[in-house]
């Protein structure tokens, strides 16, 4: 197994996005999962990623193998987790930090079962979602990065984890295709 990047975020995250997936190389070395507060259960984010890419995007279903090379969107309205055979599983409990997908969830399974292969950024949001998972991430071996604050459209979330975990490095939005291309 490559190493499973997170790309994560909430209000503000998705114009970085956007703007870093044209400069992604093809294929990627690393499975990129992307992450973002919604509850949306439609393809129309899928779709717009999708057209901003050559790499394969898809929203994750139930089971779905975790594969280098692959962009996967967490779905709307779902928990994503990660099991030990390299598989993605939806569950439906509660929100955390009142979302759904949180991200706290979806990094803290991937630091449980990928450890030191795993890799979480966070991006732009509005509330503390993520900076508990960045720490197991941190904790598992990994790595992780969070958007410099004053280059956040809502700087609350890198904010929030910069208060709980020293990142490996501080990112720029223009920095970020470089990263997941390095990673």
């Amino acid at each position: 197994m490559s190493r499973l990047v997170i790309l994560a975020g909430s209000a503000g995250s998705l114009s970085v996005i956007l703007e870093c997936l044209p400069a992604l190389e093809v294929p990627l070395n690393c499975c990129l999962l992307i992450v973002i507060h919604r509850r949306t259960t439609d393809h129309a984010l899928e779709d717009l990623l999708r057209h901003k890419t050559a790499n394969p995007v898809k929203e994750v279903e139930e089971k779905d193998a975790i594969l280098a090379g692959q962009i996967y969107l967490a779905p709307g309205d779902y928990h994503l987790l990660i099991e030990q055979d390299l598989t993605f599983s939806l569950d439906y409990s509660e929100p955390v930090n009142y979302s759904r997908p949180s991200i706290d969830v979806v990094f803290e399974s991937a630091a449980t079962v990928l450890g030191e292969k795993t890799a979480g950024i966070l991006l732009s949001g509005a509330n503390n979602d993520g900076a508990l998972g960045l720490l197991r991430i941190k904790e598992a071996g990994g790595m992780i990065f969070v958007q410099h604050p004053a280059t956040a459209e809502v700087d609350f979330m890198p904010q929030s984890a910069l208060q709980v975990i020293t990142p490996d490095r501080i990112i720029q939005p223009q920095q970020l295709a470089e990263l997941l291309n390095d990673l």
